[in-house]
């Protein structure tokens, strides 16, 4: 599965970030070490500018990173054509013991990456800067999260067997199935979209409030209870399928790609939202809210569309 084209890109591309990334880690080490921003030496100006080429990779992976994790997706969903019994990305994932821990690492990361950048900018528009040790200390974890990423994924490609047999989705996301997931179809249903809902009304009630930590604290809750509100019901009505839960499969071009824009909105309402904890910004909250508002939106809109198609819920 190595020299298939797709994860062959995939690999080659990890290997250059690795290379970069390794730059920046030592830079970073260097400036742990050695910066001192009270002292005016050859040292420290040295130093700044390493920080500078440091800061510049960092954006460069975190930029690159983005488009990569989709072209990562793509391919688990083309290597389901491939896999006896996989019928998208869900059937991959669950093809080796790699893949559930690989997604979480993935998604973990570029919460961080953006999070970095997020302080990295703040400081740079400071006349002194105030946490340059404290930025490059995040990094070093950063760094050792993004190998065992790499690694992780290396690992999860290499375990792939194309002659073993893997459940569908229609089996890994379903209350018969003895994935952890199928715990999530003994909940309530209307308890969970009600969850949802109630979710994001708080979120403007301490948008209004001025509460910038219990937003903060709501929109990563509000990731959660999105995300299980989707597989639970939402995409049902995506799928126009009661029985159908893939948090996959509305990614292919049979659902016009909806999958793509609802993940990215939850992504971009989530880091808005939790950064605002660390910033004292209204337009951080701000644009927080406007992209959950235009997520419960879109899915609020299939399920009414299909009622008055058919006059009747799922």
């Amino acid at each position: 599965m190595l020299l298939h084209p797709e994860v062959l890109a995939i690999l080659l591309v990890n290997s250059l970030f690795f290379l970069f990334a390794l730059i920046a880690f030592v830079l970073s080490i260097r400036i742990v070490l050695f910066y001192n921003a009270n002292e005016s030496t050859s040292l420290q100006y040295k130093l700044q500018k390493e920080g500078y080429l440091a800061s510049t990779i960092i954006k460069f992976i975190f930029i690159l990173k983005i488009p990569l994790f989709l072209f990562f997706v793509f391919t688990l969903d083309s290597l389901s054509s491939l896999i006896t019994g996989a019928m998208c990305a869900a059937g991959v994932v669950d093809a080796t013991v790699y893949g559930n821990y690989l997604f979480v690492l993935k998604i973990l990361n570029l919460y961080l990456f953006a999070f970095w950048l997020m302080l990295h900018y703040r400081e740079s528009k400071r006349e002194v800067p105030r946490y340059t040790k404290e930025k490059y200390i995040f990094f070093l974890l950063l760094f050792i999260l993004f190998m065992i990423e790499v690694a992780v994924e290396f690992l999860m490609f290499d375990a792939i067997e194309l002659d073993k047999m893997v459940d569908c989705c229609g089996t890994l996301y379903s209350s018969a199935s003895a994935s952890y997931i199928s715990t999530l179809f003994h909940i309530n249903t209307p308890l969970l979209v009600g969850l949802f809902y109630a979710n994001g009304a708080l979120l403007f009630v301490f948008y209004f409030l001025k509460n910038r930590y219990l937003f903060a604290l709501l929109s990563a809750l509000f990731f959660v209870s999105a995300l299980l509100s989707l597989i639970a019901f939402f995409g049902t009505y995506i799928y126009e399928l009661p029985t159908h839960h893939c948090p996959f499969c509305f990614l292919q071009k049979e659902y016009y790609y909806i999958g793509y824009l609802l993940y990215a909105l939850l992504f971009t309402s989530t880091f808005y939202g939790v950064a605002s904890a660390f910033r004292d910004e209204k337009r951080g909250m701000q644009y927080s809210l406007l992209y959950a508002l235009i997520y419960i939106l879109i899915v609020s809109a299939y399920v009414l569309s299909y009622y008055f198609k058919t006059g009747v819920w799922l």
